[in-house]
């Protein structure tokens, strides 16, 4: 459960300060399981003029996130997505009010991409959502950071019965434990994002 009202009025706040010669852009940072999709449809339902966007809509193919002889941590943490890629098509061209995105998004069942067209205007409020935001590449590129705190426990818990697709019990525990939760501690310790977010937003 998150109460956002708070939230919303800093974001408000921000964008009314913010010349539009470019959108506004938001990170919505937070660790797996920590409510960040829940978050984005309320913000989504209630600012006006907001284009949403899905990191995890744009992770490359298996090939080159499994299996490369790198620790399974460092696949997800670095090789998930390309990030020069989106640090030249996203996040440049936002920066340079280019008003018409066309992005490689992930199809995974067919583990291909496919091109989409996302459009906005130099008044619009951009809200990038997902996992590792703030990572070197991206960092500066934000107008304003929001990290979503959510009790390990709780985020823990929820993954571990949310993604059945990885398999039965144990072979969820073991991927996050080899793989994501190692991978997010190394961010927290490396990014700090309780340091570098301008809003902390708890979540239960």
């Amino acid at each position: 459960m998150v109460n956002s009202d708070n939230l919303i009025f800093r974001i408000k706040e921000g964008y009314e300060k913010h010349i539009k010669t470019r959108p506004y852009l938001i990170a919505l940072d937070g660790l797996s399981g920590a409510g960040k999709t829940t978050l984005v449809k309320q913000l989504k339902g209630i600012l006006n003029n907001v284009v949403i966007i899905h990191i995890d809509d744009h992770i490359v193919e298996k090939s080159k996130r499994y299996g490369t002889g790198q620790e399974q941590w460092f696949e997800y943490y670095q090789l998930q997505w390309d990030t020069e890629y989106l640090k030249e098509q996203l996040f440049q061209k936002i920066q340079q009010n280019v008003q018409s995105l066309t992005l490689s998004f992930y199809q995974k069942e067919e583990d291909t991409h496919i091109n989409k067209t996302i459009n906005f205007s130099s008044n619009s409020i951009v809200i990038i959502e997902g996992i590792f935001l703030l990572r070197d590449e991206w960092r500066s590129f934000y107008d304003y950071i929001v990290y979503l705190d959510c009790p390990k426990e709780i985020r823990y818990e929820r993954v571990l019965l949310r993604d059945t697709y990885i398999g039965d019990l144990v072979a969820r525990l073991k991927k996050y434990k080899e793989r994501y939760w190692v991978a997010e501690e190394y961010y927290l310790k490396k990014q700090q994002p309780f340091e570098q977010a301008h809003y902390i937003q708890k979540s239960t």
